[in-house]
């Protein structure tokens, strides 16, 4: 059984798009705050590590411009998430893609949400903006997709460990899959650290981190919520020409 190509896009497009708006404007509400602390926090250190010189620096874009392209990529980000989650369920449900919609969209998300955000989030947490070296974004960036890489990896090894286990009893494949999530923990931990110092105060910094990650599971929520709504929907007008009582 193959699945609509074209609705399910839309179904991924439409959750993305809202799970996007949802996390742009909880950053700019939430985070944003903060960031603006940690940007002064980080002006007034250079400043001082720089006394007496004559260089100055202005903005190219003012905070509020900022604020706005917060939400606008939020949204973007949304969308083109929604389009790939889209894919991938497919592939994943290709066998029987509309039994199911709820849970497994739930489902999906969740596994998602712990691939794509919390496990590289375990191990590069979110630092404010300004904060790390320039010389060293290269190679930040490396560390952090190669944590994603391993994360949804991990994810696909340990739905293969407990699907290929069907025929054992539940707890010996929740041992396994249990077992599988800890060996992915530890390739992950086995990855440099970060190489940069975080010369920010604590409790911001932790409260930051916080909000960064929630942020990722309001993302993953909204979006499971809606891609699981509109498929519950689309079943129920599939079935609704089955049921209807033909006229006399």
């Amino acid at each position: 059984m193959s699945t609509p190509v074209l609705p399910l896009l839309g179904r991924g497009l439409t959750a993305g798009g809202a799970a996007g708006l949802a996390a742009g404007l909880f950053s700019l509400l939430l985070a944003e705050p903060l960031m603006d602390r940690a940007i002064r926090l980080e002006e007034a250190r250079t400043a001082h590590e720089h006394a007496g010189a004559a260089d100055h620096h202005e903005e190219l874009f003012t905070r509020g411009a900022q604020h706005f392209g917060l939400v606008v990529t939020s949204l973007v980000f949304g969308l083109a998430l929604g389009v790939l989650v889209a894919v991938a369920y497919a592939l994943v449900h290709r066998r029987d893609p509309e039994a199911s919609p709820w849970p497994r969209a739930l489902l999906f998300s969740g596994a998602a949400f712990l691939a794509v955000s919390l496990l590289p989030a375990l191990r590069y947490p979110a630092n404010p903006p300004g904060v790390g070296d320039g010389a060293t974004v290269s190679e930040r960036q490396a560390l952090w997709l190669a944590a994603v890489v391993i994360g949804v990896l991990g994810m696909l090894l340990v739905r293969q460990v407990y699907v290929r286990l069907e025929g054992r009893s539940v707890p010996v494949r929740q041992v396994a899959a249990a077992g599988t999530a800890v060996a992915v923990l530890a390739v992950l931990f086995a990855l440099p650290g970060n190489p940069d110092e975080v010369p920010v105060a604590a409790t911001l910094l932790w409260d930051f981190r916080v909000l960064s990650i929630a942020s990722h599971a309001l993302l993953w929520a909204v979006f499971a919520v809606t891609f699981g709504a509109l498929g519950l929907r689309a079943v129920s007008r599939a079935a609704a020409p089955a049921g209807a009582v033909p006229a006399n």
